[in-house]
């Protein structure tokens, strides 16, 4: 039973890996970026080649606290980012991401597989604890302009359902997995109190790429934006490589990091009272 666990959890990983996105356009290589990997004084450190990297020192990467109801409240400043990670959890990956965010003391958005919060509820609670934001990517990751309009919405519900239970906490963030979405299924999601993370800046952490030449290209691309929401994954080694070189960038270069929280809409005086009115007579 141990074993097929154990294959089942690398078959779904194996899969994952595969998840990619359409709609981001090639980085632009024309735009010129700086050569500063760190804050002067201060140095990537390893206690190993498979340890957590970590970088000494104060941080002041972390910015403000959004509130959103909707993605129209979703509206970023110059020089902030959003850092979201799409297809977890799992043991040895996302805990070390949750490991590199807390030593620079900022948050991300986590939007995790039903079947991967299932299969490691401790994990999707220690994300929710750390004061994370928690979204939902799916059940098992399904393409959802593959299926019928009912069946992605239960592939949606099944996945809301799953992470929920596993974080212990209400799930009010939705990415649509590889991006594939329709207006139809958009407006459903929102009717659920779910607010749909877009993506704007995809990191491509998926690619098999060094470290450095990864930061670059994600810099390259911020820098041409200005900000946005940034997509990572943490099912994958290279992103916790990845990682602290690019928190590290954002700093030297003085964004901020933003942490996302729902807002649950304000149901207008007048229509509480035309309700009670209504059940009154």
């Amino acid at each position: 039973m141990y074993r097929f666990f154990v294959l089942s959890c690398m078959a779904l990983t194996a899969a994952l890996s595969a998840c990619s996105t359409t709609r981001q356009a090639a980085p632009d290589t024309s735009i010129k970026t700086s050569s500063v990997i760190a804050p002067e004084g201060r140095a990537l450190a390893y206690a190993g080649d498979d340890a957590t990297p970590r970088l000494a020192g104060p941080h002041h990467l972390a910015g403000r606290t959004l509130e959103v109801s909707s993605l129209t409240d979703l509206k970023l400043q110059d020089k902030e980012v959003i850092l979201s990670f799409d297809d977890g959890p799992i043991p040895g990956r996302t805990d070390k991401v949750l490991a590199i965010l807390d030593q620079f003391g900022v948050k991300g958005a986590f939007m995790m597989v039903g079947e991967m919060a299932e299969m490691h509820p401790a994990l999707a609670r220690k994300v929710a604890r750390d004061g994370n934001t928690i979204g939902s990517h799916t059940y098992d990751h399904a393409n959802l302009s593959s299926l019928s309009f009912d069946a992605a919405m239960a592939e949606v519900i099944k996945g809301e359902l799953a992470v929920t239970k596993a974080t212990g906490t209400d799930v009010s963030f939705f990415r649509f997995p590889y991006l594939a979405e329709s207006h139809r299924l958009r407006a459903a999601i929102a009717m659920r109190e779910m607010v749909v993370m877009d993506v704007d800046i995809d990191s491509k952490d998926y690619f098999t790429t060094t470290r450095v030449s990864a930061t670059q290209r994600t810099m390259n691309l911020l820098h041409k934006r200005g900000r946005g929401i940034i997509l990572m994954h943490d099912i994958h080694k290279r992103t916790v490589a990845v990682l602290p070189s690019l928190l590290s960038r954002l700093e030297a270069g003085g964004y901020k990091v933003v942490t996302l929280k729902f807002k649950k809409r304000e149901v207008p005086n007048t229509v509480v009272a035309t309700a009670d009115f209504v059940t009154i007579r």
